[in-house]
């Protein structure tokens, strides 16, 4: 689930152990399946906005010192591809969440264009640093 999205040039590890310091496991609601037109959002699920997922992305935007306009909109990504809109409708329609409540053990800093466009992107991700939730 994306719950921050900040500058290339911070140091990750530093801040992500610095904003998960005593954070617990994270647990979030799936609404629902929905798509876009959006290359990393074709298919995705879409979570409860509540308050320790706020709380855990102000804690990196503090730790990172960062200022941008990011808007925290927590989604788990199922499928990057283009496809059309009916497609897209359809294949969302389709998925019954076999979940209503989704448990996050860890936090990853990951590496990525920006914007991420195509399948060579995605394949150029890299995990900068893993931190375990709730210990």
């Amino acid at each position: 689930m994306t719950i921050y999205v900040g500058s290339d040039g911070v140091e990750a590890e530093e801040i992500i152990a610095k904003a998960v310091y005593g954070c617990g496991l994270v647990q979030a609601k799936a609404l629902q399946v929905c798509q876009s037109g959006e290359f990393i959002k074709t298919l995705f699920v879409q979570f409860a906005l509540d308050r320790k997922l706020q709380q855990l992305n102000e804690m990196i935007r503090d730790a990172a010192q960062d200022s941008s306009d990011y808007q925290l909109n927590p989604h788990l990504s199922l499928l990057y591809k283009k496809m059309s809109i009916l497609a897209r409708c359809q294949l969302a329609d389709s998925i019954e969440l076999p979940f209503s409540e989704v448990t996050f053990e860890s936090i990853k800093a990951i590496r990525c264009a920006s914007p991420t466009r195509n399948r060579a992107d995605v394949e150029a991700w890299r995990v900068v640093t893993t931190k375990s939730l709730g210990r």
